[in-house]
């Protein structure tokens, strides 16, 4: 084997070391890729991968829906951001609870190369569910009830609404993701493109489901989430150190930040892997 892999005692996940995420032969990837497509994520101690490393391996899994952005409570100038009324705080707060990335977008992205640069002395760990075993898990009245189902995505009622972004002109925060409309619509189970698995689609961005009145809605997405978080082997958080790096699935795995001292500066950076349009492609879009 090309480099030495230990899973996680989950349903998924897998330690990757002895392997050079700069230089990774093409055979090599190919069998990276296969083994990220069974484990869903894969975590890659000590690494301390640029910027333009960190952007290089990303594109290595398709196309990028960005090429790395900066998640951090640090401003340019090295002055830690108010952990209160600051917008891009409010964004980082958000990220603690589960989602999946870009169900607020046209397009669902693929998945996510993550790095950590700064880490807190304790807390900010990231932490990833997995959708595909608490899907297979469920009884079949419920699978058979979710197969008709799909539930609008809305970054703006998830983030925005619910924690009070100052607007555009007056915020450091792009806002990215606000503004899609129409909100995109997605089965609440969906088929792995390249697994065949299925697995849930659902998490905090999900805001209305048609054929449903709100509280309704609300209580079934809360319902899913509560099952998924119920088995402690489909659910994984990383303790970060410096120079980590992970990749993981975003199509059947959701994730969340944990909270830290946000007196204490924590910086991250964040590479998007562009989803496939021909699977990831709203329903209304």
């Amino acid at each position: 084997m090309a480099y030495k892999l230990d899973p996680l005692e989950r349903s998924f996940g897998a330690v990757i070391n002895e392997i050079d995420l700069v230089n990774i032969q093409d055979s090599d990837f190919d069998l990276l890729y296969s083994d990220w497509l069974k484990y869903a994520l894969l975590i890659f101690p000590q690494q301390h991968l640029t910027n333009e490393e960190q952007i290089k391996f990303a594109k290595r899994f398709g196309e990028m829906e960005y090429d790395i952005s900066e998640l951090s409570n640090v401003k340019k100038d090295g002055s830690i951001r108010d952990p209160n009324n600051d917008d891009y705080v409010k964004m980082l707060k958000g990220n603690i609870e589960w989602h999946h990335d870009s169900t607020y977008m046209p397009i669902q992205a693929k998945g996510s190369v993550f790095t950590a640069h700064t880490v807190p002395s304790s807390g900010g760990e990231t932490g990833w569910l997995d959708c595909r075993a608490s899907y297979e898990a469920l009884e079949n009245e419920m699978k058979e009830k979710l197969k008709k189902l799909n539930a609008y995505h809305s970054y703006e009622y998830s983030q925005k609404d619910r924690y009070g972004h100052k607007s555009k002109e007056e915020s450091e925060f792009s806002g990215y993701g606000f503004d899609v409309d129409p909100k995109p619509l997605r089965p609440l189970v969906k088929t792995h493109p390249e697994t065949g698995i299925k697995c849930l689609t659902i998490g905090r961005h999900i805001y209305k489901i048609p054929g449903m009145e709100d509280e309704e809605a609300r209580n079934l997405a809360r319902e899913l989430e509560e099952f998924s978080l119920s088995n402690k082997k489909w659910i994984y958080h990383h303790n970060w150190k410096k120079g980590d790096a992970v990749i993981w699935d975003n199509r059947c795995l959701m994730h969340q930040a944990c909270p830290w001292n946000y007196q204490e500066p924590r910086i991250m950076f964040h590479s998007r892997i562009a989803g496939d349009k021909s699977s990831e492609l709203a329903l209304n879009h």
